[in-house]
């Protein structure tokens, strides 16, 4: 696996990459579709890699576990082959679905015990057992198990879970080093940087993370409820302290503005449920605005979804066939704007990548910003 850089912007800390793995190369900035449980909601794998033009998608490590389970990944030759899916794939740890049973799930210095929302059935993870379920899952990118805490967090609670994290870290190290990958594919590890919305502990937990020399490093724990503005201040302390030349992943953001905003910052890699849940809910994201298909106006609008947009379905479905098809639970209204709205967030992150070779990106992102935060 290797990262380089082509080109960074010279009005920003906007970067251009290129990061290759033995399922593609990867070409950032770039964001990761959302398939949590081995599918990106309403869309074919051909679509995503012909269509859409994904480069990499993002599997769930809790929810993989529970269902289909280990022995059927193994059997299958791992997540890849189990899906027909032959790019890359990144799995998170399964830690923010930990923080999301918080009525359900206790930790301790060795891990998490919680119950299976399916079935009930207790279980139990550990650092290390994070990591063999990622060996068995077969992602290219496996991330390393943390505590994400919520917003707000008082400070104490904050210091305390960035610590557990750093020493669930080490542990995750050690177990990763200890073994080897499944299948004939090289795999790499990231860690996770926690610490709230507190500098010092965002800076701490940063330059641990570095230290840790490993090819990639993630940034956790933000887009959960905080302002907006938070989250770019505490991005931009945790980039400062992060090796130029290795790759750096924003967890779970967010909004077509939110990362413009994020790539100006120094992040690579992004990924989010937000173009393909708001899409089964009738939200498009456009390059002039959000629309809300369900809304009355659409009604008898026969002009195109979003003309010129970069989706085929973009110019072929009105907005009235796709609110027709919405107000009457239509299945194809999901496929329809979540081809949509994913091929959008390709093509956005692509643009960007473009401008940041060509020496453009500022001017364009804050034209970009301004126009993306309207609705229409």
């Amino acid at each position: 696996m290797h990262f380089s850089l082509q080109a960074t912007d010279p009005q920003s800390k906007a970067r251009a990459g290129e990061l290759q793995t033995d399922h593609g190369t990867i070409q950032t900035p770039i964001f990761m579709p959302v398939g949590t449980a081995g599918t990106v909601k309403s869309v074919h794998q051909r679509e995503l890699r012909e269509d859409i033009k994904a480069q990499i998608i993002l599997g769930n490590t809790y929810h993989l576990f529970l269902r289909p389970g280990m022995d059927i990944l193994q059997n299958a030759g791992g997540l890849h082959r189990f899906i027909s899916w032959d790019g890359p794939i990144l799995t998170d740890s399964g830690g923010y679905q930990v923080y999301s049973l918080s009525d359900n799930r206790k930790i301790n210095e060795e891990g998490v015990a919680f119950r299976s929302h399916i079935d009930g059935s207790k279980q139990f993870f550990t650092p290390e057992s994070i990591m063999d379920i990622q060996r068995k899952i077969g992602a290219d990118i496996i991330m390393a198990f943390d505590e994400c805490t919520p917003y707000p967090c008082e400070y104490n609670y904050a210091r305390r879970s960035m610590d557990l994290t750093h020493r669930w870290l080490k542990r995750c190290i050690e177990r990763f080093d200890a073994t080897e990958g499944m299948y004939s594919h090289t795999q790499a590890l990231f860690p996770i940087i926690q610490g709230s919305v507190y500098k010092d502990l965002r800076q701490r937990s940063a330059e641990f993370v570095a230290s840790q020399n490993r090819f990639g490093n993630a940034i956790g724990g933000l887009s959960v409820g905080e302002p907006a503005d938070m989250m770019y201040g505490m991005t931009e302390e945790v980039c400062a302290f992060l090796p130029w030349e290795k790759p750096r992943y924003l967890m779970g953001v967010g909004t077509p503005v939110n990362i413009l905003e994020s790539i100006a910052l120094g992040i690579d890699m992004f990924d989010c449920v937000m173009p393909t849940r708001n899409a089964r809910n009738g939200m498009l994201f456009t390059r002039n605005g959000i629309l809300n298909m369900r809304n009355e106006k659409w009604k008898d609008d026969h002009s195109p979804m979003d003309a010129g947009g970069p989706s085929f379905v973009d110019e072929q479905y009105s907005k009235a066939y796709l609110r027709h098809l919405f107000i009457s639970k239509e299945m194809l209204a999901c496929q329809i704007a979540t081809h949509h709205n994913l091929t959008f967030y390709l093509w956005l992150v692509g643009e960007a990548r473009k401008h940041i070779i060509e020496g453009t990106f500022k001017p364009w992102k804050d034209k970009m910003v301004v126009q993306l935060a309207q609705r229409l």
